[in-house]
């Protein structure tokens, strides 16, 4: 008996990142003479969560691929969370963080064979402010640059560098006040870290603990402009300087601000908050990996 040809629906975003490969092109080509049957979705410049949800649902996929960024990773996770259809990633963005999480090739011949060859991971997530978080969110310094890279037209780690430049001349650090179990933290800080992942998609690791499938996720409060510290740890493998970063770890919480501050989640800047209430998804969606 012959096995089911895998249905595979690319939702693809046309404006992620700065790479000039037609995806469409690329994605027909590949699948051109293999028994797979792929369906093509790109999203138009102001797309409703409803409008990715019924694309899926009438493609009646065995597999969604995003084809862009973290943000439209999240977009995609947002439809299939809490659901068994596995969800791929051809990494098309600016820092392709998750894939990089991941190991998903950068390369897209093998990022397109992995969808068909790769085995679903099943991973939890975080509802952040009613927001998901699969990868990494956070307040003050990192979303400040989230917000400077969106204003400046190029994309790219130049600019992020232009952003993360202006940030740091220009950000200033925050009280911040919160609680893990019985024990109150209140701290000034330059930014509060709420981690799934371990690093960002510039590979600077801001979470060596973080694990994509345990029942917690960690809080890194980073009290200087510690990016000398971060690295350290990043190549020697020692613990963080308590005078300088803290690691926590939870499955929820709250974090209050004396005064508003600069919020992001996945790469996508949400203004200011004063308040932030996270809470673990267990079991939240499952990813295509190696």
């Amino acid at each position: 008996m012959e096995s089911k040809a895998l249905r595979l629906l690319f939702i693809i975003n046309p404006t992620s990142g700065s790479n000039n490969l037609n995806f469409k092109d690329e994605i027909s080509r590949f699948f051109e003479s293999r028994a797979e049957e792929i369906q093509l979705f790109e999203l138009p410049k102001s797309c409703k969560i409803a409008t990715i949800q019924e694309e899926i649902n009438n493609s009646k996929a065995d597999r969604v691929i995003a084809v862009g960024g973290d943000g439209t990773l999240k977009l995609v996770a947002e439809c299939l969370l809490e659901t068994e259809t596995p969800i791929g990633i051809i990494p098309a963005g600016s820092a392709n963080g998750m894939a990089k999480e991941l190991g998903i090739p950068m390369d897209i011949q093998e990022a397109l064979t992995l969808t068909v060859t790769g085995k679903p991971k099943q991973i939890h997530a975080i509802s952040i402010n009613d927001e998901l978080c699969i990868h990494l969110a956070d307040i003050g310094f990192n979303a400040y640059i989230v917000k400077k890279f969106d204003e400046l037209p190029e994309r790219g780690m130049l600019t992020y560098a232009k952003a993360a430049w202006h940030a740091f001349w220009n950000h200033k650090k925050m009280d911040v006040e919160f609680k893990i179990g019985n024990k109150l933290i209140k701290s000034k800080a330059a930014m509060v870290a709420l981690a799934n992942a371990t690093m960002y998609g510039t590979g600077l690791q801001i979470n060596p603990d973080g694990k994509l499938d345990d029942d917690l996720f960690e809080i890194i409060l980073v009290k200087e402009y510690a990016v000398m510290e971060i690295i350290k740890i990043w190549i020697s493998k020692l613990p963080w300087n308590p005078k300088k970063i803290e690691s926590f770890q939870t499955s929820g919480l709250k974090i209050s601000t004396k005064h508003k501050v600069h919020f992001q989640v996945d790469g996508e800047y949400f203004g200011k908050v004063n308040t932030i209430e996270a809470k673990l998804i267990p079991k939240a969606i499952n990813i295509i990996v190696n």
